[in-house]
């Protein structure tokens, strides 16, 4: 079976490290350690070469160490039947710089298809509580990792909005909108039939993943909502819609407005549940995700699970590990103590005082 398989990882002023080195096994990987040893810096090392930001809050620089004035990730993947790739990535100057195989890369893209990562952690609730702008990125960067293409969409569609809502703000002739608004319709339908494509893939997945965590909650259904109406047109909208766009001074339709959302019989409305269904909802989108890559791109990514003991109760976790013991998947797991089930090739990371250091298992 085929996996992204990161076997060293090195970072140089990142949180409380100044310098780290990480060599995971290819299976599980428990990082343990207590709160603010920098357990869960390294999932976010992964995760920055993959998505360009860090799930955690503040802005492109906030992983930066205190004092320093950069900081640099490296990693050596591995996969089977291919040349192993050397990927770095470093912020220096608020700019980003990019490596690959020691080439200078022109932009972020080549690193995002070559180190897919997915995370789970506190923060992923908000992918069901949340507002709507964290369930599009779930669903774009799934998006990406399906069609590649549809990346040149983007750049395009956010020219022609700012554009848009500049001419608003200015209050602009009518005749200075349309060519703006006819490209958005082209490029917002473009994007629509990519990510409703995109969703009716991951739907299988969804609802399996739903049957096997949170069977309670009744018959799983996914709804899309694009960000405007799809019978009149995007470009027919925005011309109906400009004179109260106008007193808004911002564009209020189109597929920087969309939504989406997994919803269950058994719940009426998505506020309606619990703080601890919401948490089992976003792991479904999770483990969802991670076996929709597997089948569109022919190898699972890398999973990163960060404390699930805090973040799960004791059943969920438990299926979470049996999951993972069926899948020849490379995981990285945190925890705060040692009891951790280390059985098929399990390796074990204790991490404290800006250290990583591997833990000989004695079953």
């Amino acid at each position: 079976m085929r996996t992204v398989n990161i076997d060293l990882l090195r970072a140089a002023n990142l949180r409380c490290f100044e310098q780290v080195e990480f060599e995971p096994g290819p299976a599980v990987n428990w990082l343990i350690g207590p709160n603010g040893a920098g357990k869960t810096t390294l999932l976010e090392a992964a995760y920055l070469l993959s998505h360009g930001r860090s799930f955690r809050g503040g802005g492109r620089s906030a992983p930066r160490r205190q004092g320093a004035a950069d900081f640099v990730i490296h990693v050596e993947i591995a996969r089977e039947g291919r040349p192993r790739s050397r990927l770095g990535l470093a912020r220096v100057d608020e700019h980003w710089l990019a490596r690959r195989d020691g080439e200078d890369l022109a932009s972020l893209v080549p690193l995002f298809e070559a180190c897919p990562v997915v995370y789970f952690g506190p923060e992923s609730q908000g992918l069901v509580l949340g507002p709507a702008e964290e369930r599009r990125g779930f669903l774009d960067w799934a998006v990406f990792h399906m069609e590649h293409a549809s990346l040149g969409a983007w750049p395009m569609w956010r020219r022609a909005l700012r554009q848009r809502n500049a001419l608003l703000r200015q209050g602009a002739a009518d005749a200075d909108f349309e060519p703006w608004e006819h490209d958005l319709g082209r490029l917002a339908l473009q994007i629509h039939r990519a990510r409703a494509r995109c969703l009716d893939g991951l739907r299988p997945f969804l609802f399996a993943e739903s049957a096997l965590l949170v069977p309670e909650l009744g018959v799983p259904s996914v709804d899309y909502r694009p960000g405007w109406n799809l019978d009149a047109g995007l470009t027919a909208q925005l011309a109906l819609e400009r004179p109260r766009d106008r007193e808004r001074g911002f564009t209020r339709h189109g597929a920087h407005r969309a939504d989406w959302s997994l919803g269950y019989a058994g719940i009426a409305q998505r506020d309606h549940l619990s703080r601890g269904q919401a948490k089992a909802t976003a792991l479904v989108c999770t483990l969802a995700l991670t076996l929709w890559l597997k089948d569109q791109i022919g190898e699972y990514p890398l999973l990163c699970l960060d404390d699930l003991a805090a973040e799960l109760d004791a059943r969920h976790a438990a299926l979470v590990l049996g999951w993972l013991r069926g899948r020849a998947i490379q995981s990285w797991l945190t925890r705060t103590d040692d009891r951790v089930d280390a059985r098929d090739g399990a390796c074990m990371f204790h991490v404290e005082h800006g250290r990583c250091a591997r833990i000989d298992h004695q079953p």
